[in-house]
């Protein structure tokens, strides 16, 4: 069969395009012309290209860039040259299939992204009473600035490697030193992984212990992102609830759904505030150990304890307790940080550091060394002391004004702890159309119920971060949630 001839190169390529210079170079505008035409299917296999003489004259251009544009195509292997001049090359398929002004059907992704849902609000980090965010204008810039300029006169351009994959050695002791003190947590530097925040860590622990098809226990309400680390490990989620003591584990639990991993915000829980007694504590490590389940304990935000002794880690509650404890430095410091860490058990680190080191690969090396260097020369305590004074104050102030302005029935949850509050509302107040019409006016709290994966008419109020918010706010705030909730109570 003969190779059907091109179509006129004036028709195919509109030569009044080629001499359109906004559109970029000719030889690069002929070459993409070209290219299209054979992917999606206007130049078929085998079909030959006019001489380069021949499309020059006819285009108007030099005869250079059209060889250029052959030789293009014919080392990316759209065309191959012959005897006969050039032809276009018999492709598998068309990579770019003509439109037929029909709409494409959903890309096949993962089934386990089904799973993950995105979280019930997507407000920007410095709306108002948005939780989870530190007072990021009362960071000190300055002395970081020095910090991270120590780092980088200290380390020099060794630095920008990808160094060690489990964290620069500096920060892994500092940090051991910090956790030991501040946290009574049990560790060496050996056993500390510096990850890309809390969430990482978590993630690590997932894919370091769970099978696909294992179960996950997960507190209910609780954080989002436990949840959708555990559906990208294919784990199989089960929610426990939550009440004044934290996680309320029962015999059944144990016996009609045995966990291989269990979440656990035990020093303030996330989003209701509650600590985890002593008693379910120790009964949660002997449970765990008996049916060889590990527990990961995020110790959220329990730095900022505003009344009374700091409360201490699980973790070293007892010796070789199967707890992994994950921190961030996210809260502490700031969130564009982006350093936590993950405290592996002594007896899990000689299974898990080699896998570890294949599967990390190190960087932020000198935020790193800066951050061993703000923790070392006192700093960071210094941050921290400041810091729970000024949320001390806060929470405070968010309480009073909650007290004299919150016009609808509601009851305070949230303990005398972290950055957040927790509101609780009667069913009839739709939290998520509160939260919603918040949003709108530049307010950002959480809505209760999108915390819980089996929500009850208790899982019903708003979650308010008081971290970034000034207190002269309070008031005028306040008042308008009250507004947003008498209107949403009254559309019922």
């Amino acid at each position: 069969m003969v190779p059907r001839p091109i179509l006129s190169p004036t028709d195919l390529l509109e030569s009044s395009l080629v001499k359109d210079r906004d559109a970029g170079s000719m030889q690069r505008q002929l070459y993409d012309r070209l290219k299209r035409a054979i992917l999606d299917g206007s130049l078929a296999p085998g079909s030959r290209l006019p001489g380069s003489r021949a499309l020059a004259e006819a285009l108007a251009i030099s005869r250079n860039t059209v060889t250029a544009t052959y030789e293009h195509l014919a080392a990316e292997g759209y065309v191959q040259p012959d005897r006969q001049g050039t032809r276009v090359t018999e492709l598998s398929s068309p990579a770019l299939p003509k439109r037929t002004g029909k709409p494409a059907g959903a890309p096949a992704t993962a089934l386990r992204l089904a799973k993950i849902k995105p979280s019930a609000s997507r407000a920007e980090m410095d709306a108002a009473l948005r939780p989870g965010v530190p007072a990021l204008s009362h960071f000190p810039s300055a002395a970081w600035r020095r910090a991270l300029d120590r780092a980088i006169r200290g380390a020099g351009s060794a630095a920008l490697g990808y160094g060690d994959p489990l964290g620069e050695p500096p920060l892994r002791a500092a940090t051991a030193r910090y956790l030991s003190v501040a946290r009574g947590v049990r560790c060496e530097p050996q056993q500390i992984v510096i990850a890309e925040g809390a969430q990482e860590a978590i993630s690590l622990c997932v894919r370091l212990l769970a099978n696909p098809g294992e179960t996950g226990w997960v507190e209910d309400p609780g954080y989002r992102g436990v949840k959708a680390a555990m559906h990208a490990g294919d784990m199989r989620i089960v929610p426990v609830r939550v009440d004044a003591e934290g996680l309320c584990v029962t015999d059944r639990d144990w016996q009609k759904h045995p966990p291989r991993l269990i979440y656990t915000t035990p020093s303030h829980q996330y989003p209701g505030g509650s600590v985890l007694s002593i008693a379910r504590r120790l009964a949660l490590i002997a449970q765990a150990r008996q049916h060889g389940a590990w527990i990961i304990e995020d110790d959220y935000d329990s730095e900022f304890r505003h009344t009374g002794e700091p409360i201490g880690a699980m973790q070293g509650l007892v010796d070789d307790a199967p707890v992994l404890y994950v921190g961030t430095f996210s809260k502490t410091m700031f969130p564009s940080l982006r350093l936590g860490f993950l405290v592996v058990p002594a007896q899990l680190l000689p299974a898990v550091q080699a896998p570890l080191e294949e599967m990390l690969r190190g960087g932020h090396r000198y935020e790193q060394l800066a951050m061993a260097d703000f923790i070392e020369s006192g700093q960071f305590s210094r941050h921290l002391g400041r810091m729970r004074r000024l949320y001390r104050d806060r929470q405070h102030a968010l309480r009073l004004a909650l007290q004299k302005y919150f016009k609808v029935p509601h009851e305070i949850d949230g303990g005398y702890c972290g950055l957040h509050l927790t509101v609780r509302l009667p069913a009839r107040f739709d939290d998520r159309r509160i939260a919603a019409e918040a949003l709108r006016h530049g307010i950002a709290p959480f809505p209760l119920s999108g915390f819980a994966m089996r929500p009850t008419p208790s899982d019903n109020g708003l979650v308010l971060g008081y971290g970034n918010t000034p207190m002269e706010l309070f008031e005028p705030l306040v008042k308008r949630l009250s507004q947003f909730a008498r209107a949403a109570a009254s559309q019922d």
